[in-house]
C-alpha cells in the first residue's frame, strides 16, 4: 500500500502539480488585489465633493444621461459611506455573464465620475475581473475551467497521500540521500498546511463545472439549500422560501390570482427607488452595502439584498411590491440552515474576504507555502529521477501487489470519485492508460534482457 500511495501521490505532483501550481499563483495575486484596485479606481470611487446625498431617482437619472438610451437599467448601489459614489448598474449586449456596466455617480453632486464593467455579486472591477476569470479558466472560457476544476479535484488526494507518506516515514531512520533535505522541506510544509489545502480543494470544487453541479444536486437532495427570494407577486402576499416553505403557503386557498399589472417605465422606477430604499431600511435591511434591483417584468417585486459578507455577515435579501410597498418575501442569513451558513462563510473565506485584512494575509501565505511545496516536490523528483535506462516503477504495478480486498477497495473508490468528480475519473483514466503502456513496455524490456542473459540450450 505504501507504494501504491507513493506512486498515486507521484503521478499527481508530476502531472497535475503544474496546474495547481497556476492555480496557487492566481488566487494569491486575486486576494492581494483590493487594495491595488482601490488605488487604481480611485477617481471612479472617491466621491469628489461632499455634503447630502441627492435622492436614488436623481442619481439614477444622471447616469442614464450619461450612458445612453441603450442599456437598459439593471440595478443601484447607494454610496455605502458618504465621499463615495454611487453605482448605476445597466445590461446591454456583449456583456459576460454576471458581468454589468457600472455608471459612477457622485451622490451629491451628480457628477458622472466613471463608466466601468463590474462583476460578480460583489461588483469587483476589471482589474480583479481579469485576475478572477485567470484564476477560474486562464482567460479560455468554458474550456479553461478544466484547468481550475483538475487542480481542486486532486489536490485534497495529494494531501492525504502526503500525510500518510509522512506517517509511514516518521518512523524510518533519516538519511542524508540525495533530496533528503529538499523532502524534509515539502514534507513540513505540506504537514502545516494540510487542513488550508484541504478547505480550497473543498470550496474550489463548489465553483467547478462538473464536480460543482454533483455538489448542487446532492445540496438538493438533503436539503442544503441556500433559500432565497420570491420575486413573482400574487396576491399580494409573501412567497415562502427556504426549507420550510411548504409549511407558510396557502395551498389549501383556491384564490383568483388577478392580473399583474404592466411593467413601469425606467422613468417611474427611477421615482420609486428612495421609497423602495426606505421600506427596506425599515424592514430591517441596515447594512451599509445594498443593491437595488427592479422589476424586471410584469408581477415582479423589487429586489433588496445586502452585499457586505466580512464578518459579521449580512447577505438579508427582500422583495418589495412596487404597487403596495411592502415586503412580500425575505431571505434573512439568521434563518438560513447551518449549512448554508458554512458554505457561506467557505466561499467568502476561500475569496479571502471573510475576516478582512487577515484573511487576505492568510490565504495569500498559503497560495504561496503551496507554490513553495509544489517547488521542492519538483526537486525531490529531479534529484531522486531513475538513471537512464533504469526499469520505471508504475502506479500498476504498484497496485498488483495489493490484497485481494485491497485491491477491491481502491477500484470502488476510484469509480465512485471518479464518478462525483468526473474530471478526476478522466484524468486518472489517462494517468492509468500512460501507466499501463510504461508496465508492459518495461516487462517486455525484462523478458528481452532475461532472454540475453540466459544461454540457449
Amino acid at each position: 500500500m505504501r507504494a501504491f500511495v507513493t506512486r498515486l501521490h507521484f503521478y499527481v505532483g508530476l502531472f497535475v502539480a503544474p496546474f495547481i501550481f497556476v492555480a496557487a499563483l492566481t488566487g494569491t495575486l486575486y486576494v492581494l488585489t483590493p487594495q491595488i484596485e482601490s488605488l487604481v479606481y480611485r477617481d471612479q470611487l472617491v466621491a469628489q465633493t461632499q455634503g447630502p446625498a441627492q435622492p436614488l431617482e436623481a442619481q439614477i437619472s444622471a447616469a442614464r444621461a450619461a450612458i445612453g438610451g441603450g442599456p437598459k437599467f439593471f440595478a443601484v448601489r447607494p454610496a455605502p459611506t458618504e465621499g463615495l459614489t454611487t453605482q448605476v448598474m445597466f445590461t446591454q449586449a456583449g456583456l459576460g455573464d454576471s458581468e454589468s456596466r457600472a455608471i459612477f455617480v457622485d451622490p451629491a453632486s451628480l457628477r458622472v465620475q466613471g463608466d466601468l464593467i463590474v462583476y460578480g455579486t460583489s461588483g469587483i472591477l476589471p482589474l480583479r475581473t481579469t485576475i478572477d476569470y485567470l484564476h477560474r479558466n486562464l482567460l479560455l472560457g468554458d474550456f479553461g475551467r478544466h484547468y481550475s476544476e483538475l487542480a481542486a479535484s486532486w489536490l485534497w488526494v495529494a494531501v492525504l497521500g502526503g500525510l500518510c507518506l509522512w506517517f509511514w516515514r516518521r518512523r524510518l531512520p533519516k538519511t542524508a540521500g540525495k533530496g533528503s533535505s529538499a523532502r524534509g522541506i515539502h514534507s513540513l510544509t505540506g504537514l502545516w498546511i494540510s487542513l488550508g489545502l484541504l478547505f480550497l480543494s473543498a470550496t474550489g470544487l463548489t465553483w467547478s463545472r462538473w464536480a460543482g453541479d454533483h455538489i448542487d444536486s446532492f445540496r438538493t437532495q438533503v436539503g442544503w439549500i441556500t433559500p432565497s427570494v420570491s420575486l413573482a407577486l400574487g396576491d399580494g402576499m409573501a412567497q415562502p422560501e427556504g426549507e420550510h416553505a411548504e409549511h407558510q403557503g396557502h395551498a389549501g386557498m383556491a384564490m383568483p390570482m388577478p392580473m399583474p399589472a404592466p411593467l413601469a417605465s425606467e422613468t417611474e422606477l427611477a421615482a420609486q427607488a428612495d421609497q423602495v430604499l426606505r421600506v427596506a431600511r425599515t424592514g430591517g435591511i441596515d447594512s451599509a452595502m445594498i443593491e437595488i434591483r427592479p422589476p424586471r417584468s410584469a408581477g415582479q417585486a423589487w429586489m433588496v439584498r445586502e452585499y457586505d459578507r466580512q464578518w459579521p455577515t449580512q447577505v438579508d435579501t427582500i422583495a418589495v411590491d412596487p404597487q403596495s410597498m411592502t415586503i412580500v418575501s425575505r431571505a434573512d442569513f439568521a434563518s438560513f440552515p447551518f449549512v448554508s451558513k458554512l458554505i457561506r462563510w467557505g466561499i467568502d473565506a476561500h475569496m479571502g474576504i471573510l475576516f478582512g485584512l487577515v484573511n487576505q494575509v492568510v490565504m495569500a501565505l498559503l497560495g504561496c507555502a503551496l507554490m513553495v511545496m509544489i517547488g521542492y516536490g519538483y526537486r525531490i523528483w529531479w534529484l531522486r529521477r531513475p538513471a537512464p535506462g533504469a526499469m520505471p516503477q508504475t502506479l500498476t504495478r504498484a497496485w498488483s501487489y495489493l490484497s485481494l480486498r485491497a485491491k477491491v477497495v481502491t477500484v470502488i473508490l476510484a469509480l465512485a470519485f471518479g464518478y462525483a468528480l468526473p474530471v478526476l475519473g478522466a484524468s486518472l483514466l489517462a494517468f492509468l492508460l500512460v501507466d499501463i503502456l510504461r508496465w508492459r513496455m518495461a516487462d517486455r524490456k525484462e523478458d528481452r534482457t532475461k532472454r540475453i542473459a540466459t544461454p540457449a540450450e
